[in-house]
């Protein structure tokens, strides 16, 4: 931002005072103005980035912590909505009891041989055939929120069968079963356990792609968070760069304030003096208006004069002694008549100096009550 600059015509002694003074103070006050609102628009966006950061963080913070809560604890709406957290379960606690089952193998296929002749007994070892085939079947699992491939996925559900499982596949009571009836089983079986297989594998490419997703969200979000940040340290220099400017404005506009107090004082003084030279010009032109008037009277008494002198000079062989008697009189007349025209040259002379000031009122009209002492003034 510029700063303003004043520049003030005319000297301080002279009649001449600045005209956009207002123009100037007001013009300042509006920039000020809008710097105060510029400064609040600063405030405002920053606070909104920093709500902005805070939600994407608090988001990131959520993303991150949700498969840690996944493996650790399913709540109970999970499990009804996912079976394979189910599964998974299941599968752990089907390895970890693994080898106790190897060493029971034999027993178990014993007892159920010899309870071979009982077909509730039969649905009773199919159910749990099922169930143990089922979770062998689900060993992959385990690991669907924290990032797996495929491959080790197939790796870990084809090494995760128990040794034992064609002894839990077929039924105990081999020696009723026929080898086709096995082998049919087996292959239903084998269908089931391949359909299953390739739901678990079609569930995990989906966990792949939607934990492929959260880490190009969490990686946009990163640089978005770094972008925001960078942005609000900007916005923060630059609003700190407008408060300086904005006290720097507030502290010149202070002082060209009190540079208009002083000059409008100035003014006033000014005026003052311009209205006292006004009143004294009116009164000199006055006078200087009676003292020609005065003179003009002079001279047409100068004439009469004249004339009466050429009148008596026709009659004075007749009258001489009363024309010296005349004549005595005449100089002393024309001796007060020069001594009034010389105060009148010097009246003259002063009034020729203050020139300038009668044209500026000489439009002025004079009362009755100066023109008597004018008049007075003249007689003097």
């Amino acid at each position: 931002a510029e700063s303003p600059s004043l520049q003030v015509c005319g000297a301080r002694g002279g009649p001449s005072v600045p005209a956009g003074s207002g123009a100037v103070s007001g013009e300042l006050l509006e920039r000020e103005e809008r710097y105060k609102r510029l400064n609040a628009e600063l405030e405002a966006k920053r606070e909104k980035l920093m709500r902005q950061t805070e939600e994407v963080m608090k988001s990131q913070q959520e993303t991150l912590s949700r498969p840690i809560s996944l493996q650790t604890k399913y709540s109970e709406d999970d499990k009804q909505r996912d079976p394979l957290c189910l599964k998974v379960s299941s599968l752990t606690h089907s390895h970890a009891k693994l080898p106790h089952k190897k060493k029971c193998a034999s027993a178990s296929m014993a007892q159920n041989r010899t309870c071979s002749g009982s077909k509730g007994k039969r649905i009773t070892s199919s159910s749990e055939i099922n169930l143990e085939t089922q979770n062998a079947d689900d060993v992959a699992v385990l690991e669907d929120c924290t990032g797996f491939s495929l491959a080790k996925t197939a790796s870990e559900i084809e090494g995760g069968l128990p040794d034992c499982l064609d002894d839990d596949i077929i039924p105990n009571t081999a020696s009723e079963i026929g080898a086709e009836a096995q082998i049919r089983f087996l292959k239903a079986k084998l269908r089931v356990t391949q359909e299953e297989l390739a739901s678990v594998m079609h569930e995990c490419r989906k966990k792949d792609d939607e934990n492929q997703n959260l880490k190009s969200q969490l990686k946009d979000t990163e640089e978005e968070r770094t972008r925001l940040q960078r942005k609000i340290s900007v916005q923060q220099s630059q609003a700190e760069k407008y408060k300086m400017l904005s006290q720097e404005a507030n502290k010149m506009c202070e002082g060209l304030q009190q540079e208009v107090v002083a000059l409008e004082k100035e003014l006033e003084s000014l005026k003052r003096v311009q209205k006292q030279a006004a009143s004294s010009q009116s009164a000199t032109e006055v006078r200087l208006n009676r003292a020609l008037e005065e003179a003009e009277r002079c001279k047409a008494e100068l004439n009469k004069l004249k004339q009466s002198n050429k009148d008596v000079a026709n009659q004075e062989l007749k009258t001489i002694e009363e024309l010296k008697a005349e004549n005595k009189k005449l100089q002393k007349q024309k001796g007060e008549l020069i001594i009034g025209f010389k105060k009148q040259l010097k009246l003259i002379d002063i009034l020729k100096r203050q020139k300038m000031h009668i044209e500026a009122a000489r439009m002025l009209s004079f009362t009755e009550e100066e023109f008597m002492k004018a008049l007075e003034w003249g007689n003097d």
